[in-house]
């Protein structure tokens, strides 16, 4: 079945095409949901609650913009749902600093690594971060979407940065010298 047949067999509560559109983008979600959960089980609890979701709202899907958008929309406010009732958020007062994160050329680690030290990052500096520098949205959209100022996204993605580069400055450094001494 083509997308549209898809999402049209969905809205009927088709379960073939609801298995077929769980098969095409599981992996996409899932990866998603893993930039803002902690770990591989939340992520998996959020990919379930963003299907369902999205099962049970896939008749308000008008066409405007592209499928995977909406779906990707949904999961990540599913993931920041599940943040806010989960923890409270707590305001943290700071102002922005400008920085450098860390030069590409400095990672030798592998993809799986770097991903679970962003899942290692507290909760809402992992969350600023992933919307911020993995998915595009401003400091403003953020703000909005975790009820913080715009001042603490930037100081939450600041923390976030120097918390990732100092880990994976340190990492890297033993990396290189285990491949470099063959170990």
């Amino acid at each position: 079945m083509n997308l549209d047949q898809l999402i049209k067999g969905c809205i009927k509560q088709n379960r073939k095409a609801q298995e077929e559109l769980y098969h095409v983008y599981k992996k996409t979600l899932f990866v998603l949901s893993l930039k803002y959960c902690s770990n591989d089980a939340e992520a998996e609890d959020n990919l379930h609650d963003s299907f369902v979701e999205i099962f049970t709202n896939i008749k308000n899907y008008k066409g405007n913009g592209s499928f995977e958008g909406w779906i990707k929309r949904i999961t990540i406010n599913k993931a920041i749902t599940r943040y806010k009732q989960s923890y409270v958020l707590t305001a943290i007062k700071d102002e922005y600093f400008q920085d450098d994160f860390i030069n590409e050329n400095e990672i030798n680690l592998p993809l799986d690594t770097i991903l679970s030290f962003i899942q290692e990052l507290p909760h809402q500096y992992r969350l600023v971060f992933s919307l911020y520098e993995l998915d595009d949205f401003s400091h403003q959209e953020i703000a909005s979407m975790l009820s913080i100022s715009e001042n603490t996204s930037k100081s939450n993605l600041h923390r976030a940065k120097q918390i990732l580069k100092d880990k994976i400055t340190s990492k890297s450094t033993f990396y290189y010298s285990k491949q470099k001494n063959g170990k």
